[in-house]
């Protein structure tokens, strides 16, 4: 099992205690790229093609409304 996979596996099973920076890694090793925010914005926004999804940096852990989000849209990509 890869380091993304038990990353997904992570997502999937606990979306309260996951970090920013974990999510960021499951989503640049997907394929998406990462836009910063500017001017004080807390909100990074990763792009796919035409798939869209923005995700606020919030330390320790995102919130998991955030996680399901990006879980949905990572099975929807594998299908």
């Amino acid at each position: 099992m890869s380091r993304r996979e038990k990353l997904l596996e992570k997502l999937k099973s606990n979306p309260q205690k996951i970090r920013f920076e974990e999510v960021d890694k499951v989503l640049l090793s997907t394929g998406f790229t990462k836009r910063q925010p500017r001017r004080g914005s807390s909100h990074f926004t990763y792009t796919l093609n035409d798939i869209m999804i923005t995700i606020p940096y919030k330390k320790p852990y995102i919130k998991s409304r955030y996680i399901r989000e990006v879980v949905d849209l990572l099975d929807k990509l594998d299908d």
